[in-house]
């Protein structure tokens, strides 16, 4: 097999059909054989299940805030090691990041040295859209703008219109994709809902293969695909939580990142898998428990009533296993979850926390997370911060002080019971210095 390349879908903004447009080009590139690697710019889980889904095959994280350059590389080259191509979806517009003015999808194009292809909207744009690409062309010397998909094209006029213009650029157009209704994802609070939930899931990316194929020239977009940057053996940086680790895994705890998992895998680990939804315990020899983030608050009513599944963490907690959870795990180890309507659900009360997401807030920003736990990991840590849930703590000790990326103090994070402890916060690594 000839080595890998990549590339990175961006646009100019959100809502530009950047999503939409990557899973056409997977599905595309998978009926002609290709063996494509997805790949998420940032922090976003549901996005990565959605791009797994569509390749058949799996999908990681690039988080260029999170993860120092050198990670970024070794996951990238790991990642398609029996793959034709690396394909990433950018995240929000190219240069948007967080509040520090990093980690954005141009700062990961420039770490990975990946070629872009921009999605434009093209609706209510005409030739000014020259003007556009040629500013996201130009404004970094670091990245490399090589060509654009024009997206929600009008008509054949507004077509030879918008293409006229771009031939002024230089910049290479792929391929002008008319309005279709059809190629639209359902949507719930925390963005995209995931592809096991949405009936039309698989019409959509159908759909949106179809679309690809007709207005895109795959041969173009292959062409353009660069050399992944070469990649050095990385230390382990977030060691296991233990030996043989039991990991709850169903629609209420679906945010797991990957590169996570291979690590502990990496590292000898034994992983087991579970299902509260179907009120099964943890492995009985399971010395560390994970409860990762999802969507507890719609499954309120069922995680009450799985008797096995508490008496299965109670009996973890009671041979000294490490029991961690984040965010939507870390409302479950509470005491109660008020959901939606306000309805109260008995949780597992392993942690002195009470949950409510029928006074919705928004919490959202990466995290820089400090510790002194049971955690097996470095006492600096990078995490990401999202939920509309609140908490009302009491009795407690937290689990992280924490900061946003400007260095701001946050108030402290989560809860520690001994060996049992969670918080909002989703580990993404740790420093590279650290």
């Amino acid at each position: 097999m000839a080595e890998p390349g990549g590339l990175l879908v961006a646009a100019p903004r959100s809502g530009s059909g950047k999503t939409v447009v990557t899973l056409g080009l997977l599905a595309a590139l998978k009926a002609r054989g290709l063996a494509v690697a997805p790949a998420k710019s940032g922090p976003d889980y549901i996005d990565t299940a959605i791009l797994e889904r569509a390749a058949g095959r799996a999908a990681v994280n690039l988080d260029p805030w999170a993860m120092a350059p050198s990670r970024l590389k070794s996951l990238a080259a790991s990642h398609t090691a029996d793959a034709d191509l690396l394909l990433v979806e950018g995240v929000m517009g190219l240069f948007d990041g967080a509040a520090d003015g990093t980690g954005s999808t141009g700062d990961l194009a420039a770490a990975l040295g990946l070629p872009l292809v921009l999605v434009v909207d093209a609706e209510r744009q005409g030739q000014s859209i020259a003007a556009l690409v040629s500013g996201f062309a130009n404004w970094r010397a670091d990245i490399r703008v090589a060509g654009v998909i024009l997206n929600r094209v009008a008509s054949t006029r507004h077509e030879r219109m918008l293409v006229a213009a771009l031939s002024e650029t230089g910049i290479t157009c792929l391929g002008v994709i008319p309005r279709d209704s059809g190629l639209a994802l359902p949507e719930r609070h925390l963005g995209l809902v995931l592809p096991d939930e949405a009936t039309s899931f698989e019409t959509v990316v159908g759909r949106a293969g179809e679309v690809v194929a007709d207005y895109v020239d795959l041969g173009r977009v292959l062409e353009l695909a660069a050399p992944l940057a070469s990649a050095e053996p990385r230390p382990l940086r977030l060691a296991p939580l233990g030996q043989r680790i039991a990991i709850a895994r169903d629609r209420a705890f679906a945010f797991l990142y990957r590169h996570m998992l291979d690590d502990w895998r990496a590292a000898g680990a034994e992983l087991s898998f579970f299902s509260p939804l179907a009120d099964e315990a943890p492995a009985p020899d399971a010395d560390a428990v994970f409860l990762p983030g999802g969507y507890p608050e719609l499954h309120g009513s069922a995680l009450s009533a799985a008797s096995n599944f508490r008496a299965g963490l109670l009996a973890a907690r009671d041979r000294g296993a490490l029991v961690y959870g984040e965010c939507g795990g870390f409302m479950v180890l509470g005491e109660v979850l008020f959901d939606k309507a306000g309805v109260p659900h008995e949780m597992v009360g392993l942690l002195p926390v009470i949950t409510r997401i029928d006074r919705p807030k928004r919490t959202l920003g990466y995290r820089r997370l400090a510790h002194q736990s049971p955690l097996p990991w470095p006492g600096r840590l990078m995490g990401h911060e999202f939920h509309y849930s609140s908490v009302k703590q009491t009795r407690l000790t937290p689990l992280f002080a924490a900061t946003d990326t400007l260095g701001e103090p946050l108030p402290p994070m989560g809860a520690v019971e001994g060996r049992v402890m969670g918080s909002y916060a989703h580990v993404i690594d740790a420093p590279a210095m650290a």
